[in-house]
Order: structure tokens, then C-alpha cells, then sequence
């Protein structure tokens, strides 16, 4: 009887195929966002107002605008490679504040039980009864718009997620041997945190956050289709939404493309986000 182990290529072919399509998808949206001014042809503001809502070349158009131009002449594959780009980096950006703030709160609760544990709690049973979509509207009434505001505000949305897991799993953590022992030997609290329970809790923190960041794609681009979000003259795809708007009926394609993006980034992320909690979760 002989055993063999299994080869980089016989785990790629038990892969499912939605999932290496997801990964490929995710690798080009990375790519282009990095690469945006090398690879975009004409600058995301470049006017040319003689090709004028143009379609793009599987329509009929041509080579010089490939996706068409918009309303202001501006070339649409270019605006979509920097609008990729912007609306990657705000929604990368607010997921990990609300990552980072919620995770430690909540390993915070967990150590420091009494008034401070009862204090966050509150808190987070006040952000999940509160509309966020209200919340968001009030704040960007009150203090005006701009893309710091903005960031943050994306980063609030969903913290109180990470603080409930992260305290439930420090507060299982540490009814563990492994962390008795840990503090039976003289480790502080700090160390035994960092060291023997951080790595058995990232692994849920990870696959959290695959949750909230196709959540916090979609909320930048419905915050800036309806004009709360990035504004002119920055581009974002949920921009690009809001200013096809008037042109849907003639020129479709000003919409599909973006939000076709759209879709097929927060469907790649939940894929991956998918299999890494079925690689992570040894009880499935």
C-alpha cells in the first residue's frame, strides 16, 4: 500500500471552476487598480466631445474609445479602470476600520468584563437597531461631504459585527487549556492575547471580513449613485451609476458596464469568502 501527496496540479483540478474564475476576476481588478494611469488609455476626465455617447466597439463603435464615451465625451473604459481603482481602495479602507475597531472592542469586552464590557454591548445592540443608511444620511447632511467623511463613515458600517464575534471567541478562547496553561505559567494578559489566542481567532475575523466587504462595495456604490458618496470630479462606479441615469434608455450600456463590475466583484469576494471559512471551519 502506497501513499502519494497530492501534486499543485491535482488540487488545481478538484478547484471549482467558480472559484478560480472569482480569484482570476479578483487578480484583474487588483491588477487594473494598481496599474490604472499605465493601463487606462485617455485620462479619467479627458474630454472628446466629437465621439460624444459613442457605443462601445462590440456595437459598433471604434477602436479610439473601445467602451464608448459618455454624455461629456469621456472615455468609458478609462473611467472604469480609475473608477475601479477609487471605489477598491474607499471600500478596502472602510472595511478595515470597522474590522480593526469592531475586532478590538470586542477583544477589549472580553478582558475587561463589569461597565466597559456593558458599555460596548450597548453599543452594539444600538448600531444594529439603527437604520445605517439613515445614520449615513444624517451625518454627510450634518458636516458636508468629502472623501475622508466618507471613509470613515464606511468604516462605522458594520463594526458592531466584529466586536460580537471577537468577544464571543475570546471569551470561548479563554475557557480553554491552552490558555489557562498559558496564564498558569506567568504570561499577562497582553501576551496570551497576542500570542495564543490572536491566531485562533483571525481565521473568523478573516472570513468576516469577506462578509462585509462586498456589503461595504455596494453601500459606496448606492451612497454615490444617489450623490452622497464620491463626487466630481473623482469617478467611482457607483458615479458612473448615478451619471448614466438619463441616458439608460438609448445608451444602456453607460449602466451595465459599472454595475456589471459591481456585481461580479462582491459575487468573487463572496465566493472566496466561502471557501476560506469551508477551509477554516474543521467542523464542515
Amino acid at each position: 500500500m502506497s501513499f502519494s501527496i497530492p501534486s499543485s496540479a491535482s488540487r488545481a483540478a478538484r478547484r471549482p471552476l467558480a472559484l478560480t474564475l472569482a480569484v482570476g476576476w479578483l487578480v484583474a481588478m487588483g491588477a487594473l487598480a494598481l496599474l490604472a494611469p499605465l493601463v487606462a488609455p485617455h485620462g479619467y476626465a479627458e474630454q472628446d466631445l466629437l465621439a460624444r455617447l459613442s457605443p462601445p466597439v462590440f456595437l459598433g463603435g471604434t477602436a479610439d474609445h473601445l467602451l464608448g464615451a459618455d454624455h461629456l465625451g469621456r472615455d468609458v473604459l478609462s473611467r472604469m479602470i480609475y473608477a475601479i481603482r477609487i471605489s477598491a481602495i474607499v471600500a478596502l479602507a472602510g472595511t478595515v476600520i470597522g474590522a480593526v475597531l469592531g475586532t478590538a472592542l470586542g477583544v477589549l469586552a472580553a478582558q475587561w468584563r463589569g461597565w466597559f464590557e456593558e458599555t460596548v454591548m450597548a453599543l452594539v445592540d444600538a448600531q444594529s437597531a439603527l437604520p445605517f443608511l439613515i445614520f449615513a444620511l444624517l451625518i454627510i447632511a450634518f458636516f458636508g461631504n468629502n472623501l475622508t467623511l466618507f471613509v470613515l463613515l464606511l468604516g462605522f458600517q458594520g463594526w458592531e459585527r466584529y466586536a460580537r464575534l471577537a468577544r464571543g471567541l475570546v471569551l470561548d478562547a479563554n475557557t480553554r487549556g491552552y490558555a489557562r496553561a498559558a496564564r498558569a505559567m506567568g504570561l499577562r494578559d497582553w501576551r496570551v492575547n497576542l500570542v495564543h489566542l490572536a491566531p485562533n481567532i483571525a481565521g473568523a475575523i478573516a472570513v468576516q471580513f469577506t462578509i462585509n466587504l462586498p456589503e461595504t462595495i455596494l453601500l459606496e456604490a448606492g451612497l454615490s449613485f444617489v450623490g452622497l458618496g464620491i463626487q466630481p470630479p473623482m469617478t467611482s462606479l457607483g458615479l458612473m451609476l448615478n451619471e448614466s441615469r438619463g441616458h439608460m434608455v438609448l445608451h444602456w450600456w453607460l449602466a451595465a458596464l459599472p454595475a456589471t463590475v459591481i456585481f461580479l466583484t462582491a459575487l468573487a469576494i463572496s465566493l472566496l469568502g466561502d471557501r476560506l471559512r469551508d477551509r477554516l471551519d474543521h467542523t464542515l
